[in-house]
């Protein structure tokens, strides 16, 4: 469905520049092996008929575009739909790579969908692309930087010192130069120190990843992606959207929402979030097996239509419990059981319909070394394995 452009905004409207910033759509993700294909349709339905009804200058999508570096094909046809419905409302669309895109597949066609309003961060080469915007106080410059890693950065700038991701993006945001009187909107894609992680996120082991906060000083606001709960760091200027829609059953107790920002007279800048409605929700439940078969109890609720997980307090395992749970609920995407027995194995015992999904190298290492060792590796030790993983994988494209 295509909506119309909005009419012109009055003029206390126009005396600022508003955004809606999002981030991390995973657009082909899967829960548990259940496609989302619907539930993201949905989400995106909402998303456009929120910047419908705040007619926002701007729209923000800070990295994660899709949950894998080569998407299928429906994903891409639903991307394509949406970033054509927000082009349709005459706003302007900036988007960046996150570490799930393939920067390069992302960037196919750039110069032609700018054209259109749509602008995405070219291949990171050593210098940020940068997209000005005027409004009655001036010019507001978008500036785009993909996900980014320190072995890209030193491939740039061979001569300078990088060791952490935080000399990265100091290295990377430096080539900006001043402001010279703009404002300037950043998008990055990146763990931000003092930010809280979800564990549908990919996680390096020790920390080794993180940036500190105080690179992204001098911005008057930073759209970041990469986490999943929507968040401020330190301040309002510098926050995470979190993913439209909850990926894991970490998320359960998530609200997910857009952030709208507004830019005025510099060092003015108001934030607020506008609530999303999923199509499904997700829910966690946990007791007996008689406790949970109590249809009567369930029976007109939206736990019949919901995403969940049961976890099984009953001391013996119930007999093809997934399916006569599914009964109730028909969402059913996990069970697990909790009890003496697994208690004293230290372990949740899932009786699941499907693998989760495939661990990156880093885990599997350090799942190996906590094996052999009884310990974590150190955050030396992790920062030096982060990096030969990468040159690994830089060395095989």
């Amino acid at each position: 469905m295509f909506l119309s452009c909005p009419e012109s905004r009055n003029e206390a409207e126009v005396s600022v520049t508003k955004f809606l910033h999002l981030a991390d759509l995973h657009i082909g993700r899967r829960l548990n092996e259940c496609s989302l294909l619907d539930d993201q349709r949905h989400i995106l339905g909402e998303i456009v008929r929120i910047a419908g009804e705040e007619r926002p200058d701007g729209v923000l999508i800070a990295g994660d575009l899709y949950d894998k570096p080569v998407p299928p094909a429906e994903a891409v046809a639903l991307c394509d739909r949406f970033l054509v419905e927000l082009a349709a409302l005459g706003t302007q669309v900036f988007l960046i790579a996150g570490n799930h895109d393939s920067p390069e597949r992302l960037a196919f066609g750039a110069q032609l969908m700018a054209g259109s309003g749509v602008h995405v961060a070219p291949v990171y080469n050593g210098s940020i692309h940068t997209v000005p915007m005027q409004d009655a106080f001036g010019t507001v410059e978008v500036c785009l930087l993909p996900f980014l890693k320190p072995t890209q950065v030193r491939r740039a700038f061979p001569e300078a010192e990088i060791t952490s991701y935080t000399d990265a993006l100091k290295q990377a945001l430096g080539t900006l130069g001043p402001k010279n009187g703009a404002r300037r909107v950043l998008l990055a894609h990146q763990f931000v120190t003092g930010a809280a992680r979800s564990d549908s996120e990919e996680l390096s082991v020790g920390g080794c990843d993180n940036v500190d906060a105080a690179v992204f000083d001098g911005f008057d606001y930073v759209a970041l992606g990469h986490l999943h709960r929507a968040q401020n760091v330190g301040s309002d200027r510098l926050r995470y959207a979190g993913s439209p829609l909850k990926y894991s059953f970490a998320e359960a107790r998530h609200e997910k929402s857009v952030t709208v920002v507004e830019l005025g007279r510099p060092g003015a800048c108001a934030v607020r979030t506008v609530p999303l409605t999923p199509l499904h929700e997700l829910t966690e439940l946990r007791g007996s097996y008689e406790e949970l078969t109590r249809r009567s109890r369930y029976e007109n609720t939206s736990l019949r239509d919901d995403y969940v997980r049961i976890t099984l307090t009953d001391e013996q395992e119930i007999p093809d419990a997934v399916g006569k749970l599914r009964v109730i609920y028909r969402g059913l995407l996990r069970l697990d059981y909790d009890n003496m027995r697994t208690r004293q194995n230290a372990e949740l015992r899932t009786a699941e319909l499907s693998e989760c999904e495939e661990p990156s190298p880093f885990a599997l290492f350090d799942a190996l070394y906590q094996t052999q060792n009884n310990r974590p590796m150190t955050p030396e030790q992790a920062a030096f394995l982060q990096e030969l993983i990468d040159r690994i994988w830089e060395g095989s494209k």
